[in-house]
């Protein structure tokens, strides 16, 4: 009897190997083997994303053209009041943490627990980064494992500038615009290197949604957030934007996140 069950085990735990664990290995091993390889953008500009692809083929489904307006920008031509903007607005602790914000995920969850339902992600500027190049805008847990790996590789690849610098260039800010230089010539008809503390703050404002605002015409939302951001800048003046934060949440930093919708 004893030798019947355990030979009963024996066959169930084998095709269970069969079935299922290895089916179950072969497909993680091809999806580690399909993350893309991060390294190379450590000197490679990418010449499209995979947020610009989704939006040309929205686009297209709604039987219209996109013309993407993308030109690549290297960080010293990008004002300094810009990137610091961008990173008092989408992630003060950027310069501190290793791609993750453990302390604004917690606050972003119990923020759509009390308003019950899911109006803030806390993503950092990497995992954003990770996103635009190359997933799908979709809510789903394999895409947001997939997100932190890619997140991972490109903290331990890049620099912080580097990786400030590519979403600085690839951030969507507008219909088809893409990037601090597009966006700062197509909603202020200048360079990125010549945009002003207000200019500035009111691109970095925009960000959370940025083809539902328009910098142009200011809304009471838009005039409160670029208040704050300006705020934000004048008490850090002088600062080189990896200096503007310490790794811990300022007041500041958290009146921002409060005024995101």
């Amino acid at each position: 009897m004893g030798k019947s069950t355990g030979s009963r085990f024996g066959r169930v735990l084998l095709w269970f190997t069969v079935l299922v664990a290895l089916p179950a290995g072969a497909v993680g091993a091809y999806w580690l083997a399909t993350l893309p390889d991060v390294a190379a953008l450590a000197q490679r500009h990418p010449t499209e994303t995979a947020l610009m692809e989704a939006r040309r083929a929205q686009a297209k489904e709604q039987g219209r053209s996109l013309r993407i307006q993308y030109m690549w920008m290297p960080l010293s031509r990008i004002a300094p009041s810009l990137q610091r903007a961008v990173v008092a607005a989408e992630d003060a602790s950027f310069f501190a943490h290793e791609g993750f914000d453990w302390e604004g995920i917690k606050d972003a969850a119990l923020y759509n627990l009390e308003v019950g339902e899911f109006k803030r992600g806390g993503s950092t500027i990497t995992q954003q980064l990770a996103k635009n190049l190359y997933l799908s805008s979709e809510r789903s847990l394999l895409r947001k494992a997939r997100e932190a790996l890619i997140t991972r590789a490109l903290e331990h690849r890049l620099t912080k500038e580097r990786i400030l610098e590519l979403y600085l260039n690839v951030a969507e800010w507008g219909q088809g615009v893409f990037g601090a230089e597009a966006a700062a010539r197509h909603h202020f008809g200048k360079p990125a290197k010549e945009l002003t503390v207000e200019e500035a703050a009111l691109l970095a404002a925009i960000l959370p949604s940025p083809r539902r605002y328009d910098p142009i015409r200011h809304t009471a939302y838009l005039n409160r957030r670029q208040h704050h951001i300006i705020r934000w800048l004048e008490r850090r003046s002088g600062r080189r934007p990896h200096a503007i934060s310490n790794g811990r949440r300022s007041a500041e930093s958290e009146e921002l996140s409060l005024t995101q919708d």
